[in-house]
């Protein structure tokens, strides 16, 4: 057994006991009974579906047309749109809020504390409707400065948790070599932090992605709002069943692209150098010693 597989074995079991016998059959019968329960539940809503005609020929042949696949793709397309300027505009303002919050000047300190717990505090929709009506300021910019504004303020406090992670050793050597501030924060806190930063900047990011679907209700033409105007056109029962059976797994299927990007990006800082372990060449006969012979 290697020197790493042993440190990772200690590591998962410091903080629980190796299951027995018991508890080993008493989880088996809770995943045994969970499984049981989530197929009953799909199967129910596969029985609803069936029982409500949500496949039938007639409820699926106006997705072949041109035209609704277009707008569908048009409006995936300004979906993306909307989630990459505020995912860039979001990191650019976490990164100067936590500045501010870790400033050494206290108005600096204070304001950036007070953008901070404000926004943060403040619900995404409320903000992106004040924007929208009060300002009255075009749906995309809306949108985007409500996601921008509390996501910002959200990802400040994880480069400030992040920053201040480091060890304090790793600042003060720093300072001792005769580097100034901004040296130390580029080149000596940040590059270590963003290790550990990463996995939960991106979970953000996918709150971000998520949040995106909020500008239907101030007729951004998104994904969302592109399936309501499909299901407000179709002459049938229950249109809007079909629309989100369309929707919905693109939806998920982006999040959960998001999200296991996060979880691979975590599973390589386990691997960082900091815990991997080194391997030692075996001492050869005749090989010399710091400061010896042979």
């Amino acid at each position: 057994m290697t020197a790493h597989t042993l440190h990772g074995d200690l590591e998962s079991n410091a903080l629980c006991d190796i299951p027995g016998p018991r508890a080993r059959r008493r989880h088996f019968l809770y995943g045994v009974v969970s499984t049981a329960l989530i197929l009953l539940v799909l199967g129910w809503i596969l029985y609803l579906l069936f029982d409500t005609d949500q496949f039938t020929a007639a409820k699926w042949t106006p997705f072949e047309y041109k035209g609704i696949q277009e707008l569908l793709l048009r409006g995936l397309g300004n979906t993306l749109k909307a989630f990459a300027y505020a995912s860039v505009l979001s990191l650019a303002l976490g990164a100067v809020l936590a500045t501010g919050r870790m400033s050494i000047h206290r108005p600096v300190r204070w304001l950036a504390t007070l953008c901070v717990e404000f926004f943060r505090a403040m619900p995404v929709l409320v903000m992106i409707f004040f924007i929208f009506v009060a300002l009255k300021v075009q749906p995309l910019p809306a949108l985007v400065a409500g996601l921008t504004l509390y996501n910002g303020s959200v990802l400040a406090e994880v480069f400030r948790t992040g920053i201040n992670s480091v060890e304090k050793g790793q600042r003060e050597a720093a300072y001792a070599l005769g580097m100034r501030k901004t040296q130390v924060m580029t080149f000596v806190l940040a590059p270590q932090a963003v290790r550990a930063m990463l996995p939960t900047i991106i979970s953000q990011l996918v709150v971000a992605l998520k949040d995106t679907s909020l500008g239907y209700l101030i007729t951004y033409e998104e994904f969302l709002h592109a399936g309501k105007l499909i299901a407000s056109n179709l002459d049938y029962d229950l249109p809007f069943i079909p629309v989100v059976m369309i929707i919905s797994p693109i939806y998920i299927g982006m999040c959960m692209l998001l999200s296991w990007f996060a979880t691979w990006v975590a599973r390589r800082q386990r691997r960082n150098p900091k815990t991997e372990a080194v391997t030692v060449a075996p001492a050869e006969p005749g090989t010399a010693l710091p400061g010896g012979r042979t």
